[in-house]
């Protein structure tokens, strides 16, 4: 690794919730604080469904890298705003379909640097990239000699779009994003989404309070729709929908019991 890639020993503060540890917690993982556990627990008071919610979009995450690597043969993955490393992570469902498949994930959290680096140490085609997911200009210089952005590449941003607020331009990162992909190439966008006003603007000044406003907001459906509407970007079949119900596999979801939010969204092909 490079210095850009290795330079992640920025102190972790563990007073203070991030949304990669909370989400490691929601999941079962161990890679969290005290201060994450107790963000959840408010979280969860608003939104109950909230750990099912998380399960579902990681159920999604493995079904739909492993569709593209089978479905469109592409061997390339760029992994926007990753998280911290669980099991049946991007590079271990593309090399179990492609064993040269190449994966960079992208995070700037402390502790996601920390954790991917030393899971990623026996993985040489994976790596893991400290840049902010809307600096493009800076992840393109990252891919080099690494992804061939001549050849189609699946960019994914799963459950992050809510992390960045409207004045990051989410919609522009997707479109500076595409207009770097070669025809054939995809890309995944989902986050989390609401129908009721009051749940988007009570969880999203929770988390922004909670994170030290390293939060986005939670959205709806149409401006998630939005998202996908880029020039050169065409969503494919089976289109936008809560991803609890994308493409299905034989394994039970694990259903929310209520559904005051969902995760929301899809796959796009770049033509």
């Amino acid at each position: 690794m490079d210095r850009r890639e290795a330079d992640w020993h920025e102190p972790i503060d563990r007073t203070r919730p991030s949304a990669a540890r909370m989400y490691d917690y929601l999941l079962g993982g161990n890679r969290n604080y005290p201060s994450d556990r107790r963000a959840v627990a408010e979280l969860l008071k608003t939104a109950p469904s909230t750990r099912e919610l998380a399960l579902n979009n990681r159920s999604f995450l493995i079904r739909v890298v492993r569709h593209i690597a089978e479905r469109y043969g592409i061997k390339q993955f760029i992994d926007h705003g990753s998280g911290l490393p669980t099991q049946n992570n991007v590079h271990e469902v593309a090399e179990a379909v492609h064993r040269d498949a190449k994966v960079v994930y992208v995070d700037n959290d402390p502790m996601v640097l920390g954790y991917g680096r030393a899971v990623l140490d026996e993985s040489p085609n994976a790596v893991i990239l400290d840049a902010d997911m809307t600096d493009t200009e800076a992840i393109v210089a990252g891919l080099a000699n690494r992804i061939d952005l001549a050849e189609p590449v699946a960019a994914l941003f799963v459950s992050v779009l809510h992390c960045i607020p409207d004045e990051a331009d989410p919609k522009g990162m997707i479109e500076r994003t595409v207009a770097m992909l070669a025809k054939g190439s995809v890309v995944v966008i989902c986050q989390l989404v609401s129908d009721d006003a009051s749940v988007r603007d009570t969880v999203t000044e929770l988390m922004r309070q909670q994170t030290g406003d390293r939060w986005g907001r939670v959205r709806t459906e149409a401006e998630v729709r939005d998202f996908f509407d880029v020039d050169g970007l065409a969503v494919e079949e089976p289109g936008l929908m809560d991803v609890t119900d994308w493409r299905p596999d034989e394994q039970a979801p694990a259903r929310q019991r209520t559904d005051e939010w969902i995760e929301f969204g899809g796959l796009a092909r770049v033509l």
